[in-house]
C-alpha cells in the first residue's frame, strides 16, 4: 500500500487534458464481448479499474491487445470460452457485474462472484437481476456466486419499468437486449452521459436503440452484432475534480477537451460556489476568482442554498466530495445533500479534523462554512472520489498532509501526482500504508 504526500499552499495553475471517461470504458470493454469479431476502443484511461476490466475479458477467453502509448484496446470476443469470472478479480471491481448481460445473450449463461469496488453504501443488484429475469434469464445464488442461464435463449421483454435508475443495471440490461430477438422498453432508464457513450457503441455494433439520453430505451434486439471501432468520451468527473483543485487553492486552470453538456449540468453547482468558467472551441478556461477570492452564492431569499446529488441531470454523486472541499475555502454557508448512497459523506470527519468548519447533520447532509483555514493531517483514503477530495483538501492546507491507501485513488485517476504536480502541487507517492 502506498501513500501520497503533499506540501500544500501551492495554487494550481496550467493545462490539464481530460481523459477518456472511467465510467463509461468500463461497460464498453464488457460490451464487445457481444460482438462477432473485433472491437476498438479508443480513449481509454489508463486506471486499476480498466485493467482490471480488461482482465477480466482476457479470462473469459477473448483476445485482449492494450497499446497503451495510443490508449486504445483492441478484444477479439471470437475465442470466448469461459463463461465463470475468476472471483478475485471480480472482488477488485464493481463493474465485473457487467458481463452477465453480454455472456447470457452470446452464450446463454454467467457465473459471477460479488463484485467488488467503493464502500459508500448499500449498492443493490436487484435491479439488475429483475431485468435480465425480464428477458428470459433464471438467476441462482450458489456459495456466494450469482448462477444465471438462459435456456433456450434471451428474448424481448415487451415493456419494463426499472424501480430505480440505476446506471449499471440500465447498461447490463441494454446490452442483453440488443442481442435478444424482439423489442424491450426500459422506462426508467439511466440517462448519463456515459450510459449514452455504450448505447452509441452498440449502434456502432449493429444495435438498433432509440431514445438514446432520454429515460425511455427502446431496443429491437439483433440476431448478430458486429465488431467495431469506437471512443470513450470525455470523463467530466475527472475533469471537475482539478477544476475543484484549482479554485480552492486560489488557481486558474485550462481543461481541453472539455465541450459537450456534461459540463453545463456541473455548471451550476460550481457557480453556487463562486467558480464561473467559459468553453470555447472545446476548452474550458477558468480564469481564477479574482480579487475577493470564492463566495457562496445565496438563494434568491437571501437562504442558506443547498447543493444536492441525483440522477442525471441533476449534480452527480461522484462530483460531491470535491466540492464539499471547494465549499470549505469558499466565503458563505452552503448545505449538501447526498441522496443516493449512505456513506459517501462519512469522509468528512477528516476533513473537520483538519480544522474545516463543518456540521455533519445526518449520513445524508452536511453544513459547510466556508473559509475554513485547513492544517495538514493523516487521511486514510476510503473511495475513489474521497480520496481525491482528500488530495484537494491537503493542497489547500498548511504543511504537510498524508493520505494512505493511494491505490484507491488510481482506480478512477490517472497519474494523479505527475499531473497534479505539472500544475504546481508539491505532492509525491511514497510507499507504506
Amino acid at each position: 500500500m502506498s501513500r501520497f504526500v503533499i506540501e500544500g499552499g501551492y495554487p494550481l495553475s496550467g493545462i490539464h487534458r481530460a481523459p477518456g471517461n472511467k465510467n463509461a470504458a468500463l461497460p464498453m470493454i464488457a460490451a464487445s464481448l457481444l460482438a462477432d469479431g473485433p472491437v476498438e476502443i479508443a480513449n481509454l484511461p489508463l486506471i486499476r479499474d480498466v485493467r482490471k476490466m480488461l482482465e477480466l475479458a482476457e479470462a473469459t477467453g477473448a483476445s485482449v491487445e492494450l497499446d497503451e502509448a495510443a490508449r486504445r484496446a483492441r478484444i477479439d470476443p471470437r475465442g470466448v470460452s469461459r463463461t465463470e469470472l475468476p472471483e478475485k478479480l471480480c472482488s477488485e471491481v464493481r463493474t465485473s457485474i457487467l458481463f452477465a448481460g453480454p455472456l447470457l445473450a452470446r452464450h446463454g449463461r454467467a457465473t459471477i462472484p460479488p463484485p467488488g469496488g467503493d464502500v459508500i453504501g448499500r449498492r443493490r443488484l436487484d435491479t439488475h437481476f429483475d431485468g435480465l429475469s425480464a428477458l428470459g434469464a433464471t438467476i441462482s445464488q450458489d456459495r456466494g456466486a450469482y448462477s444465471m442461464e438462459a435456456r433456450g435463449g434471451l428474448r424481448g421483454a415487451g415493456r419494463m419499468m426499472l424501480d430505480e435508475a440505476s446506471v449499471t443495471a440500465t447498461e447490463n440490461i441494454v446490452m442483453a437486449a440488443a442481442a435478444a430477438p424482439g423489442q424491450t422498453e426500459i422506462y426508467n432508464a439511466a440517462c448519463e452521459p456515459h450510459v449514452a457513450n455504450l448505447c452509441k457503441m452498440l449502434l456502432a455494433m449493429g444495435a438498433e436503440i432509440s431514445g438514446i439520453g432520454t429515460n425511455r430505451l427502446v431496443v429491437h434486439g439483433a440476431s448478430s452484432l458486429h465488431g467495431a471501432s469506437v471512443r470513450v468520451g470525455t470523463d467530466y468527473i475527472e475533469a471537475a475534480s482539478y477544476l475543484a483543485a484549482a479554485a480552492a487553492t486560489g488557481g486558474s486552470l485550462t481543461i481541453e477537451d472539455a465541450g459537450g453538456e456534461e459540463f453545463d449540468v456541473m455548471r451550476r453547482a460550481f457557480a453556487r460556489l463562486g467558480v464561473h468558467w467559459q468553453v470555447s472551441e472545446g476548452r474550458l478556461l477558468y480564469p481564477g476568482a479574482g480579487v475577493g477570492g470564492l463566495h457562496v452564492d445565496p438563494d434568491w431569499s437571501g437562504a442558506i442554498p443547498k447543493i444536492e446529488d441525483g440522477i442525471w441531470p441533476a449534480v452527480p454523486s461522484d462530483l460531491l466530495s470535491a466540492l464539499i472541499v471547494l465549499a470549505t475555502q469558499s466565503e458563505g454557508l452552503v448545505l449538501f445533500f447526498e441522496k443516493l448512497f449512505e456513506q459517501r459523506l462519512y469522509f468528512v470527519d477528516g476533513l473537520i479534523g483538519m480544522g474545516a468548519q463543518i456540521v455533519h447533520c445526518d449520513p445524508h447532509r452536511v453544513v459547510v462554512k466556508g473559509r475554513s483555514p485547513l492544517r495538514g493531517s493523516r487521511l486514510m483514503s476510503p473511495d475513489i472520489r474521497a480520496g481525491m477530495a482528500m488530495i484537494v483538501a491537503g493542497l489547500c492546507a498548511e504543511k504537510t498532509t498524508v493520505i494512505g491507501n493511494a491505490e484507491s485513488i488510481d482506480r478512477g485517476y490517472e497519474d494523479v501526482e505527475g499531473n497534479l504536480a505539472a500544475l504546481g502541487a508539491r505532492i509525491h507517492r511514497e510507499s507504506g500504508g
